[in-house]
């Protein structure tokens, strides 16, 4: 198992849209450190550099970021179907389940790399502003850029780290859905379109009552800046990691590749 999972993982870095994903997610934030109308249009005056995480996150998380997702993912089934080297893998002594199980991890873990990348630009681009001791908020903890008070740099580094996880577990279910497309469609295309067709839908389901706009995934999407009890979201995500990766799992047993 471990060896496939290494395996998975080389495969998933060396693909070139993660490649992408990952300089991408890195090189944007930097835009931020030369884009003079950023505080007039987020309407934030940016005063410190553990700022600029959150707005890194927040650009990305609900379209680019599910995209970069859609795309690595989906290439981790449709490209080795395309190839022809799926198929001559299976053949060998090697359990089914084994295969699809290390590629749903690989793909888990993904969001969180593209997360590091983005905090980590974020972060570079943020040293002309500092990170000392300062009056406001993060814009991952309470209050959101205005804050409670005064917040040290230690208190603002565990704000960006919490928002960071909790934003990489919100990607999750993206990661599981588009390998469970990728099974289903044996196509990089397709798995990504739907993948990405699917969160649209979600969105546009605003309309229906509150209490089943609760259940969508897409109306989680704002987690990682939530504050107190974030219990029930962080369950109903965990929920469709889970759902969407054991359909992954059992679809790709019986599925003919």
């Amino acid at each position: 198992m471990l060896t496939l999972l290494l395996l998975e993982f080389r495969k998933l870095l060396g693909s070139r849209s993660a490649k992408l994903a990952l300089i991408v997610t890195f090189l944007l934030p930097l835009i931020w450190a030369f884009a003079p109308r950023l505080s007039a249009l987020i309407q934030v005056n940016m005063i410190s550099g553990w700022q600029l995480p959150a707005v890194s996150i927040g650009v990305t998380i609900q379209y680019l970021l599910p995209l970069f997702i859609a795309v690595t993912v989906a290439e981790t089934i449709g490209s080795e179907t395309a190839q022809g080297t799926l198929a001559p893998l299976l053949l060998r002594p090697v359990d089914r389940t084994k295969v699809i199980a290390s590629k749903l991890i690989a793909a888990l873990v993904f969001p969180f790399l593209l997360i590091i990348t983005t905090v980590a630009g974020s972060l570079l681009a943020g040293i002309p502003l500092g990170f000392g001791n300062f009056t406001g908020g993060t814009g991952l903890g309470p209050g959101l850029f205005v804050g409670v008070g005064q917040l040290s740099g230690g208190e603002a580094f565990g704000q960006v780290l919490r928002g960071a996880f909790l934003a990489a577990i919100v990607l999750m279910p993206v990661a599981a859905l588009s390998l469970l497309f990728g099974v289903l469609f044996l196509n990089t295309a397709a798995s990504a379109l739907a993948t990405f067709a699917t969160l649209i839908v979600m969105r546009l389901l605003v309309v229906l009552p509150e209490a089943l706009q609760r259940i969508l995934l897409t109306s989680h999407f704002g987690v990682y800046v939530q504050q107190g009890d974030i219990g029930q979201p962080l369950i109903l995500l965990l929920i469709y990691t889970l759902g969407f990766g054991l359909m992954a799992i059992y679809a790709f047993d019986r599925r003919d590749v």
